[in-house]
């Protein structure tokens, strides 16, 4: 069964999606904070996430960059914020999908349904385990024998991009894009 995780910090909203979901074959699990989100999704490993931005305590956007971090689930942003900012800053961020509120739950269900079609998830660990080094993906640490070792943000952001392509060829671009963004075509000196 396809799960999907729900983080929002309206009841209402939690209630009616869950009750839409669940009427459709979908297993649910909800979340009404940035941080419940990221531990269900460590926890549950869904299949796809729909992501309201303005939550208590962590944005949106931060759990959007926290979920990257070690997953490629798809992410459907469910928000009141209009403005092309929001949405941009959501999309760059790594969400795949945005829905304005308010919104039809037949339109909600055609997105959840392109966005599984698009895409298999492969389930993903929050952790890289080896006899020498772990790389917890969640916590944005490494540690080497058991120590933790200081990464700077881009250097994690590089580790991580080889972490998560381990076992295939990364090309200097896709590093660069990964890494500084997508205006990084060729190594600039």
């Amino acid at each position: 069964m396809t799960r999907i995780l729900v983080v929002d910090d309206e009841a209402q909203i939690l209630r009616a999606l869950d009750i839409n979901l669940r009427a459709h074959g979908y297993q649910v699990h909800l979340a009404s904070t940035g941080e419940e989100g990221l531990a269900s999704a460590a926890a549950a490993a869904p299949d796809l996430v729909l992501l309201d931005l303005g939550l208590p305590g962590i944005d949106g956007v931060d759990v959007i960059h926290g979920l990257r971090g070690w997953s490629s689930v798809p992410i459907i942003v469910l928000s009141a914020r209009e403005g092309d900012a929001s949405k941009v800053a959501a999309l760059d961020a790594g969400a795949d999908d945005y829905v304005t509120k308010p919104f039809s739950i037949s339109e909600l269900l055609a997105r959840v349904r392109a966005s599984l079609r698009r895409v298999q998830p492969a389930h993903e660990e929050p952790t890289v385990a080896t006899e020498h080094f772990t790389i917890d993906f969640v916590a944005h640490r490494v540690f080497v024998d058991g120590e933790p070792v200081h990464l700077t943000p881009t250097e994690w952001a590089i580790v991580e991009h080889l972490a998560r392509h381990a076992g295939r060829l990364v090309t200097q671009r896709q590093l660069l894009q990964s890494v500084w963004g997508p205006q990084y075509e060729h190594e600039t000196n």
